[in-house]
């Protein structure tokens, strides 16, 4: 989360309301109003200017998104704060997964399985290697509790072995799939697993997740009116949904420019999984700069958590109830790329303080992902 966000420009003047309508900035109300008709009049298909257009609505929608969610964030205080956008994103993320299933062909027996692993890797190496570099060189070292975030790795290590692992080695159907009985357990084990974090994070130890220097100023900046929050609320949902939806529309232009250029299929995945997951890297990133490195890991390993504990649950109903095939289990290639990552990350992260190295490890390996799905 970053700089708590006060509802004036100068302390004790009040800004002109034109310029703040409820207590908000102007363009974080305008974009998100502006992705709601982008999507309305369907800019993303409209020739190429309607497409720039629609990138560029694209763009505002996910720094609203993050602007919005740093002020429900500062209100709800932490850990709290943090599962706001997290789940808020992983919901509409969900709907996009079904909707997609619902309407593509051969290719979505396996959209799930991409669209996870996608987002594991990059929010483990992509959003955790940025937070730890940028963090780091602003800071040199920071330092961060180490119970929550141990805790969070254990769940995600469990939940991602059990949904894209477990399905290979599994005899009862042939290839990478779960039998019905199995997908059902698995499903409510990760649901069960997820629902248990987020009490552990926000009721049982909640001091886990808070961070280990509470002597920050802005941490006491006064928080937004119940109704700023109200409205900021509102607009982070019309944001998150202009950007998956925006993100939807603008995919066939996106596959067929990576078609033309010869590049893999799974490539478009990836970026669409970017785009879903850009205001949650820019929060995280940002909290990171203000030196409050437990939000940002809160935030970036929440996202992952919430990803895989809603997702596969949803998805697995969907699957069940339409008869729809669903398969979780990755590649060989996949399965040591997630195995390094879990690796990499409990270490990095497994003395409670960070410098520049283990962000640029994770970089690194972010880049070795993408670089083998380009060139598999």
């Amino acid at each position: 989360m970053a700089a708590p966000i006060s509802t004036h420009d100068t302390p004790g003047t009040a800004p002109p309301s034109w310029r703040q309508p409820l207590g908000l900035p102007l363009w974080s109300v305008a974009a998100p109003m502006l992705g709601v008709v982008a999507i309305l009049f369907s800019l993303g298909k409209a020739g190429p200017v309607g497409v720039a257009v629609a990138a560029l609505i694209l763009i505002g929608c996910v720094l609203a998104a993050v602007h919005q969610a740093e002020v429900v964030a500062h209100r709800v205080g932490e850990p709290f704060g943090t599962l706001v956008l997290a789940i808020a994103v992983t919901v509409i993320e969900v709907s996009l997964i079904v909707s997609l299933m619902l309407a593509d062909g051969g290719d979505a027996a396996t959209l799930a399985r991409d669209t996870v692993f996608a987002a594991i890797m990059i929010i483990v190496n992509g959003i955790v290697g940025l937070c730890l570099l940028a963090g780091a060189v602003r800071h040199h070292e920071q330092r961060f509790t180490l119970r929550g975030v141990s805790a969070a790795l254990g769940v995600l290590a469990t939940m991602a072995v059990l949904t894209l692992v477990l399905p290979n080695y599994t005899s009862t159907v042939a290839g990478p799939v779960y039998a019905p009985s199995q997908l059902i357990f698995v499903a409510i084990v990760a649901l069960a697993l997820y629902l248990s974090f987020v009490v552990v994070q926000t009721v049982r130890h909640r001091d886990y997740f808070l961070p280990a220097d509470a002597d920050n100023a802005a941490a006491h900046a006064a928080p937004p009116t119940n109704r700023t929050t109200i409205a900021a609320f509102a607009a982070l949902v019309a944001a998150l949904v202009a950007v998956v939806l925006l993100a939807k529309s603008l995919s066939p232009t996106l596959e067929a420019a990576v078609l033309g250029a010869g590049l893999p299929l799974a490539l478009v995945g990836v970026a669409i999984a970017a785009m879903v997951l850009a205001p949650e890297s820019l929060a995280a990133v940002r909290a990171a700069r203000h030196n409050r490195l437990q939000t940002s890991l809160n935030l970036a390993l929440g996202s992952a958590l919430a990803t895989i504990g809603l997702t596969i649950p949803a998805v697995a109903i969907v699957s069940l109830v339409l008869g729809l095939p669903l398969s979780l289990g990755i590649d060989a290639k996949s399965m040591v790329l997630l195995a390094l990552s879990l690796f990499a990350v409990t270490l990095s992260l497994g003395n409670g303080r960070t410098t520049v190295l283990p962000g640029i490890v994770h970089l690194l390996l972010f880049a070795t992902y993408l670089f083998v799905t380009i060139v598999p």
